[in-house]
């Protein structure tokens, strides 16, 4: 069965509404007029999102620099949100490992904060990538996880994903007892909602498990109410996979005519959408069923149709393969353009430091300088008093990087450490303050701060 995969509206809902083809350019226009970070980082998600399937590259290169942008100003939602896009990114052109390690590093991100729906959609996510590579026993692990949180926090409208998704892995492993069960209970769920469409896709799997186990009235039941909700839903995938499903009961039912005819229909639409691994599967099945009833000539047509689609697969393969290569490249890039940002930024904030250091003692020698010559005893003061301010917010300044280290951020711990600094700093800067004060203006001239003034006298000159 097809993975129902989730591209969550908690927090695509903008994007995937998007279906209009000029709707990227609506979001260019709303980005170039965009003038909060919050509003551009959205957009930029959203546009990254709505170029993923046509043009990856350049979603890439927008939704990096969302998630840079995010980093910067310590958005964390928003480096959560663009994080989960460039997984989606990375997983449509089939780079799973890289689309795996942004969804881990949503997780942890997620983690950290309150939002279960967030965790519970990124847990489904990350179990989602894991199906495509096919190792189905860590992909249960997180559905596990995910539905542990959605039953804990009582979200109910994605019961529905995590019952279906389950239930879907245990048919690929051929666990059939297990799928019914979670594939029925995603039936329920379904009718609860009210959710046609998801109703038939529920049905399509249990008309799947049904099959395995050869129980034909129930699966032939199943797929085909199943097949008019989606068809309703004008979801051509699974009607694929449905129409395929009832060729192959036919099949088992020894109705060759009837299997004949729901294969061509998959054929046709996966012929007409583009469907590629779907359109293998009905060639395939056609090619073995015409051979099994001795129609040599048909057999030989569909058997040569396997080839020609197999050439064309291996083709997308080389391709996708290529696009894994361009899309590892571009992101190594812009990793080094990141990198040398920080250590540009890293390399102005040591040479601030570095001029504070310098300025500290050469202040102090200045006020030393000025308190020597005739100035008011306050202003020696003021200097003082700014030379030891100075000296002390530079402590405090160097301090902080090895405090959020230590506190790993945590406000609370950050605000602790520095009263107690400061409880221990301030009577000392008093103390050192008078000291200091005391002793600038102790050797200075006696008239110093006052006015000199000059008494003249007038000469009267004696005439005689």
């Amino acid at each position: 069965m097809r993975l129902l995969l989730i591209i969550l509206n908690l927090l695509f809902l903008p994007a995937s509404m998007l279906a209009q083809k000029n709707k990227a350019d609506s979001l260019y226009q709303l980005l170039d007029n965009e003038k909060t970070d919050t509003g551009k980082i959205s957009l930029m998600c959203d546009l990254g999102f709505e170029l993923h399937v046509n043009d990856p590259e350049k979603a890439l290169l927008i939704t990096n620099a969302a998630l840079t942008l995010a980093k910067t100003k310590n958005y964390t939602e928003f480096q959560s949100r663009a994080l989960g896009v460039m997984a989606i990114i990375f997983s449509k052109v089939g780079n799973y490992p890289r689309a795996l390690e942004f969804n881990l590093k949503r997780l942890r991100l997620v983690e950290k904060t309150t939002n279960q729906e967030n965790l519970a959609s990124v847990l489904i996510n990350t179990a989602n990538v894991y199906v495509y590579q096919e190792e189905y026993e860590k992909a249960l692990d997180y559905y596990y996880k995910a539905d542990s949180v959605i039953e804990a926090n009582h979200i109910a409208e994605m019961t529905y994903y995590t019952a279906l998704n389950m239930g879907d892995v245990y048919d690929r492993m051929n666990m059939n007892d297990s799928a019914y069960t979670y594939l029925n209970k995603s039936l329920t769920i379904a009718r609860q909602m009210k959710n046609n469409y998801y109703t038939g896709a529920s049905m399509i799997g249990l008309g799947n498990s049904y099959l395995k186990t050869d129980n034909f009235l129930l699966s032939m039941a199943n797929y085909k109410s199943g097949l008019v909700y989606v068809k309703e839903a004008a979801d051509d995938d699974l009607q694929c996979e449905a129409t395929l499903g009832l060729a192959k009961l036919f099949k088992k039912m020894n109705q060759n005519d009837s299997a004949i005819l729901y294969a061509k229909q998959s054929l046709s639409i996966a012929e007409k959408d583009g469907f590629l691994p779907r359109h293998l599967n009905a060639v395939k099945f056609l090619s073995v069923l015409y051979k099994d009833i001795k129609n040599v000539d048909s057999s030989f047509f569909y058997l040569n149709y396997v080839q020609n689609l197999n050439d064309t697969i291996n083709s997308k393969t080389n391709i996708r393969e290529s696009q894994i290569l361009s899309s590892n490249e571009q992101l190594r890039q812009l990793e080094i353009a990141e990198n040398l940002r920080l250590i540009k930024k890293e390399r102005i904030q040591q040479l601030q430091l570095l001029f504070i250091a310098i300025f500290i003692p050469g202040f102090f020698l200045l006020t030393l300088l000025l308190s020597r010559i005739r100035l008011h005893v306050r202003v020696i003061k003021i200097l003082g008093i700014l030379s030891l301010l100075i000296l002390f917010e530079y402590l405090t300044l160097l301090l902080h990087p090895y405090v959020a280290k230590i506190t790993n951020h945590t406000p609370v711990y950050e605000m602790l450490i520095f009263v107690t600094f400061a409880a221990i700093i301030i009577p000392a800067h008093h103390r050192i303050e008078n000291l200091l004060i005391k002793w600038l203006t102790k050797n200075r001239p006696l008239n110093a701060g006052n006015k000199i003034k000059i008494k003249t006298t007038k000469i009267i000159k004696k005439t005689t």
